[in-house]
Parts: structure tokens; sequence; C-alpha cells
């Protein structure tokens, strides 16, 4: 089978032969359909490394059909469609069920209403899910969502749909911003137009906002880091999900006083009525996917997919790759 591969060296994303793999007790094999690149995890922490990276780990978001099932797997058939945590590859190995209520299910069936363009997005709308359900949003809050890549364009489609809170998207990218409006956020600030605290501070009449959710990461973090404690009220939550800055955060003591600082936290455990609700918000079309995926590949074409994401930020949003090739 083929696989998408990042040997030693950045920038450095190949297509290899690997085994085809077999299910073990427990365990179904997947065959592709569509894998999602997250921009986030992907480039800051594979694309743009020099070392080389395990093929197990480029990759989370596939959506495919079974087509083999290990010994004890009674809950799925051949023929299922099901997304899974998985890298890209044509086949993928997974466990079948949890094991404990502490373990995240790595196998998740589609319901019928979710086609294979939107199924790769579930891995990140059910943390966008859990995420914004810790975040406790109350009907007269305000929300600051830093950062409109894929991780925060989904916290705030997730946040818009629960009904709570006026929902505020910060981008420096013009194209962003315009999908952010597009995805119904109340206000969207363009922070390479205009100063984001100034803009929250005005407002909110100087307040501040009740949430500030961190979804930035990268290079750019530590800035947007800083202006988020700057815009967050006395008694508010700082909710960090960033990740992939290689540098510290400058969490000012002065700054963090009176509020609270909340890691990326999921809760104990994922329950299933959290993957339901992810289901249900892809296939009613609540989350648009349509609007998110800018870009289709053919598989053999990966190098050329991760190349866009990282040199045309502004160009490319959700891209997808296609396992369904004719021919191979």
């Amino acid at each position: 089978m083929k696989r998408v591969a990042k040997p030693e060296g950045k920038f450095n994303i190949v297509i290899e032969e690997a085994a085809m793999p077999e299910p073990s007790p427990g365990e179904v094999r997947i065959k592709a359909v569509r894998s999602l690149i997250s921009r986030g995890s992907e480039m800051g922490g594979r694309y743009t490394r020099e070392h080389a990276v395990n093929p197990e780990s480029m990759g989370y978001s596939l959506a495919g059909i079974v087509d083999a099932i290990g010994e004890g797997v009674d809950h799925y058939t051949v023929g299922d469609k099901v997304v899974a945590s998985a890298p890209h590859a044509q086949y993928a190995v997974r466990p079948a069920r949890v094991s404990s209520l502490q373990e995240q299910a790595q196998v998740v069936p589609m319901l019928p209403s979710v086609t294979f363009d939107q199924a790769p997005y579930y891995p990140l709308t059910s943390g966008a899910v859990s995420w914004v359900d810790i975040e406790n949003i109350q009907p007269y809050d305000t929300v600051v969502i830093l950062g409109q890549g894929l991780v925060g364009s989904l916290l705030m489609q997730v946040a818009k749909a629960n009904g709570r809170g006026r929902i505020i998207a910060v981008d420096t990218l013009d194209s962003r911003c315009t999908l952010s409006e597009e995805l119904g956020a109340d206000v969207v600030i363009n922070a390479s137009d205009e100063d984001p605290i100034r803009a929250v501070h005005k407002i909110t009449n100087g307040v501040g906002a009740h949430i500030v959710v961190y979804a930035v990461g990268g290079p750019a973090g530590p800035k947007a880091f800083d202006q988020g404690l700057d815009m967050l009220a006395i008694g508010g939550l700082l909710h960090l999900i960033g990740l992939y800055e290689d540098q510290p955060l400058p969490l000012t003591s002065g700054k963090i006083q009176r509020r609270r600082l909340l890691g990326g936290y999921y809760g104990q455990v994922i329950p299933s009525g959290v993957s339901l609700r992810a289901m249900q918000l892809l296939g009613s079309d609540i989350i648009r996917t349509d609007k998110m995926t800018t870009h289709h590949f053919p598989y053999m074409e990966a190098p050329a997919a991760f190349d866009l994401l990282y040199n045309r930020m502004d160009e490319a949003f959700g891209v997808l790759l296609n396992w369904e090739v004719p021919g191979t």
C-alpha cells in the first residue's frame, strides 16, 4: 500500500510503499477514501522539522470503509463507513472499541447524512464540541476566538450553533476574516487592520471579554497570547489551545491575576454524546465544510498539498487528500 511519509529534512514529504496491515483480534482495517491535512499540527509538528517523523503520526483525520475485521469484533461489518484517528495512508488498522472510559474511540461510525468530504473534519469537530462545552458559555458572555484556522473556525461554528454568547473572531488574514463572516461570527476583527485589544475593549465598553480562546500557535502565538491576556475581563477565562510556538508564552503574573487559565483540556473522557453531536453538526451542514474546504488533491500529490498549505496560507484552508484514485 501507499502512505504519506516525512523522512529526515525540512519540507520533505514523500509517498512511500508500506506493507499491507492486517487486523489483530479486536481491530478493524479501513480502506481510505479521504483524509484531511491539519495545518496546525502537520505543519508545525511535522513538515517544518528537520528530523524524520513516524508515518503513524502523519495525520489523524481519515474517513473510509471497513474492509477487514479482526476476531472478536461484532459491531462492525465489512462495508461500514467510518472515521478514524489514523494517518494519511491507503489502509489503516485501528482498535474497534475502547477498553475503558478514559480512552477516546479511534474508530467512529459515520452517520448516513455525513459525506466522505465532511467526515475527515470529525476529529477536530469533536474536539471543538468538547472545548466549547468546557468553556460553559453563558447567554450574555462575550467570547473572543484568537485565530481562525481549522480549529478556531470550528470552535466559532460550534459556539454559534450552541446559541449562547456574542462570538468575536480574530485573525490577520483577509481570507480567513472573510470566511469567518460568511460562517456567522457576530463580529470579525482583522488584526492586520486594527488593534484587536482596543477593538475588543470598544465592543465591551472597556470591560473585556468573558472568555478568550487562544487558537493561534506557531510563531505568531506569543504575541496573540499576550493580546489575549490584555483583552480578558477580570474574572474571565483564557482557554489555551494553540501549540507549536517553540518558545515560551508571555504569562505575565500581573495580567493573569483574578483571571483563569485553562489548558486544552477535554475532561476525563470524550463522552459518546460529544461524538454524536459532532457528527450531527457535520451531517446537518451547520459545520460548513463546503466553505472550509479549499482544495482536493490526489494522494500522490501530497507533497504539493503540504507545500500549498505552508507557502500560500491566504489561499489554502481545508485541504483533503483523495485516496480513491483510479488505477492505484
